[in-house]
């Protein structure tokens, strides 16, 4: 079987073609910092160690980088001559005209195409000049009319900026913003919520299992993961649906944090059996974690409110899912915040926070329009049910959370999102290792990533390339936890399976300042992360681009307004 699986690897990488991406392509571009690379630097890396010891995660969902931080000064934004060679003007066939990207100040939106087909497409081969037209094409099967399939394919282009989502801004500005992280895997959210724990979304499973294979494009359930089908396991939001995903049976960070306690994961281990015994034998106490989501747990048997099963990545593998002493780790995300105002975090964590499709606070959106009113009380950032404003909300309810306790000190907070949600971005995603399909599995289209944390530099763009996989590459660094990629049970069916060792994807300490980190310089203060209740509590916010110190840039050639008769809500 294993052999089998390596041949069949090996053939596809033929057909596929070499897709190695140099790094040169994407020199790193830190301001005027040093450029030494972090993770070489033992002195570095023991500051870190000492000083860091939460990791809070804030997973959004379906925000290309261009669509909120297209006009972000110091960014790789919408003005780069890359810009210009890559879609910045794109023809609307249905139109018979030409649409460039175009600020919209609406915080609720429709929710534009992001199937793995549809995102292949619209990428067209790294041209990222088809956006418009293949949403106009409406290749998800969706029943649209002609003017609302063209409204989708104008909102591709649509970009919002600091007078819509200024929490965010205020983060990006004070603390830290990545311009070259991309989506792990061209897809939709389930599988970016799984390679955010596990650096790929079953490669490896597929290469031991052939006949496991995903079918073309996105045909159902299969490895690797390519589409939003359900957790093999419950609890569901409205009873159990009727396709649903493989057990996943590969190592994750959930595993490799538990040390040698992993040995608890004792059913449903066949795929991780190796990985066990070799986490037990090392002398290393566990980092606890803890998933929070929205709805978990709030209802009664497959009736959770507001819970979206396909978001919720430990749910997808057995192992976790099955043993209690794993499974214990997920909650609801009001126990969130119950948990930090009981002061109830153990020496070192790692805290992983989703929202859903009801926010529990009470939130209303600004419009006062019945239907959005009705339909956008989410907060997890998802375009068609997420208002931006109440998703930005929960970011900031959660960052004043950490400023305000006493974990400030200890911790990085890090706010990425799972997939770019059919909205354009002018960067080429890096391309490798081919999938079952014969489309590159990664990477997919740019995504935000924003580091907040006392140890950050200040007002830094970091530009080292990497995806959803340098999550991983990130607590491997800070907590000396062996890769995924080093385990038994992946190791042997490499490059197909987790890039936690991949050279080309950085592990995101370049974000840390050396300084503070060393004590020569002071941390940043928790009030530089605090925005007042009454403004995060008030929609829309009280806060202007003028407020926090920030002027969007103007994008040559771009459009003034949206384009006659656009609606960001057909």
């Amino acid at each position: 079987m294993y052999t089998a699986g390596l041949t069949e690897a090996m053939k596809l990488r033929k057909t596929f073609g070499i897709l190695v991406l140099s790094l040169a392509l994407y020199a790193p571009r830190i301001g005027a910092q040093s450029r030494v690379r972090p993770s070489e630097d033992p002195s570095f890396l023991a500051n870190l160690r000492s000083h860091v010891r939460h990791v809070f995660v804030i997973y959004q969902e379906n925000r290309s980088f261009d669509s909120y931080f297209g006009t972000f000064p110091g960014a790789d934004n919408l003005t780069s001559r890359e810009a210009r060679a890559h879609g910045f003007r794109e023809y609307d066939p249905m139109g018979h005209t030409w649409i460039t990207p175009f600020e919209v100040q609406a915080p609720d939106e429709a929710d534009p195409g992001h199937s793995r087909l549809e995102l292949i497409a619209k990428s067209d081969h790294g041209k990222m000049d088809r956006f418009v037209a293949v949403e106009e094409q409406g290749l998800s099967g969706k029943l649209t009319s002609r003017p609302h399939s063209r409204q989708l394919g104008l909102l591709t282009m649509a970009y919002q900026d600091c007078h819509t989502i200024p929490f965010l801004w205020l983060y990006a500005h004070r603390f830290v913003l990545y311009d070259h992280i991309f989506d792990g895997m061209y897809g939709p959210s389930t599988p970016g919520n799984i390679d955010l724990i596990a650096a790929q979304t079953g490669q490896t499973q597929w290469a031991r299992n052939p006949g496991e294979a995903v079918g073309p494009g996105d045909a159902g359930p299969g490895e690797p993961v390519v589409m939003d089908a359900a957790p093999a396991f419950g609890p569901y939001r409205d009873g159990v649906p009727r396709v649903r995903q493989l057990d996943q049976q590969y190592a994750t960070v959930l595993l490799t944090l538990l040390g040698h306690n992993a040995t608890k994961a004792r059913k449903d281990d066949g795929g991780v059996k190796q990985d066990i015994t070799e986490l037990a034998k090392l002398d290393r106490r566990d980092v606890p974690w803890a998933w929070y989501q929205e709805g978990f747990g709030n209802g009664k048997g497959n009736d959770h409110p507001a819970y979206i099963a396909h978001h919720n990545a430990p749910q997808y593998f057995g192992y976790v899912r099955e043993n209690p002493a794993l499974w214990s780790g997920v909650h609801s995300l009001k126990e969130f915040f119950a948990m930090m105002a009981g002061r109830r975090l153990p020496s070192r964590s790692v805290v992983f926070i989703k929202g859903g499709l009801h926010n529990p606070f009470g939130w209303k959106p600004a419009n006062p329009s019945t239907r959005v009113q009705e339909e956008f009380l989410g907060d997890d950032d998802h375009p068609g049910y997420s208002d931006s404003q109440l998703s930005e909300s929960l970011v900031a309810k959660v960052v004043n959370t950490v400023a305000r306790s006493p974990y400030w000190s200890q911790s990085a907070i890090w706010i990425i999102w799972d997939d770019p949600g059919g909205f354009y971005d002018h960067v080429s995603p890096p391309q490798f290792e081919p999938c079952p399909d014969k489309h590159p599995c990664g990477d997919g289209p740019r995504l935000p990533l924003i580091l907040i944390s006392p140890f950050a530099r200040s007002g830094g763009i970091v530009s080292n390339p990497g995806d959803h996989a340098s999550f991983a590459k990130f607590l491997d660094s800070l907590f000396g936890l062996p890769p995924l990629a080093s385990l038994p049970d992946e190791k042997p069916y490499l490059p197909e399976g987790p890039r936690d060792t991949n050279p080309r994807l950085t592990n995101l300490l370049s974000g840390f300042d050396p300084a503070r980190l060393a004590g020569s310089k002071p941390p940043i203060p928790a009030a530089d992360a605090e925005i007042p209740d009454g403004i995060v509590n008030h929609f829309p916010p009280a806060m202007t681009c003028r407020s926090i110190g920030v002027t969007p840039v103007r994008v040559p050639g771009g459009a003034s307004k949206p384009p006659a008769g656009f609606n960001p809500l057909p």
